[in-house]
């Protein structure tokens, strides 16, 4: 039998089902610690960040710095610069990643999906054709075949390109 190794899904299984404390996005927002929290990108109002339980490699999510759970509140440019942010992550994401495809999406409330309710986050996931296999089917496993920090230096070099591609 061929064993699949992903120790950093250790620290997701003994959370589950533990309240956090405080807020994760205000709290990795407010610290000058963006490598160590895999902060991508910080606009004026929102900021970009790799999702450290990913559903597929590169999964980004966009967060407005001021915590409030609902797209009807927040203010007009916030929501324009999300969706901004978001448009940078897909092409920094095509830049450094070449996915075929990407599954965009917001959910608000728990009932909803979100897993972290009471903070709006956009999702952003790379899809690969073919990226639905017999791990995720029968085994109901996700293979993450790339480390986070080698993901973030990765989309930090590409932004950094198309950031100089604009100037």
């Amino acid at each position: 039998m061929e064993r699949l190794w992903a120790p950093w899904r250790m620290e997701y299984i003994e959370g589950m089902g533990k309240e956090e404390k405080g807020c994760i996005f205000c709290t990795s927002a407010s610290e000058d610690r963006d490598t160590e929290n895999f902060i991508l990108y910080r606009g004026k109002t929102v900021f970009i960040i790799l999702n450290t339980f990913p559903y597929t490699n590169g999964h980004l999510l966009v967060a407005p710095y001021r915590h409030t759970a609902d797209l009807t509140d927040l203010q007009e440019g916030e929501a324009r610069e999300l969706l901004s942010a978001a448009t940078l992550g897909i092409k920094a994401l095509r830049r450094a990643m070449s996915p075929d495809g990407f599954n965009l999406g917001i959910n608000l409330s728990r009932t909803a999906g979100a897993g972290i309710a009471d903070h709006l986050h956009l999702h952003i996931v790379p899809r690969w054709t073919g990226d639905t296999n017999f791990m995720s089917v029968c085994g109901e496993a996700k293979v993450i075949p790339e480390a986070l920090p080698a993901t973030l230096d990765r989309l930090r070099q590409a932004i950094s390109t198309l950031e100089s591609d604009d100037a």
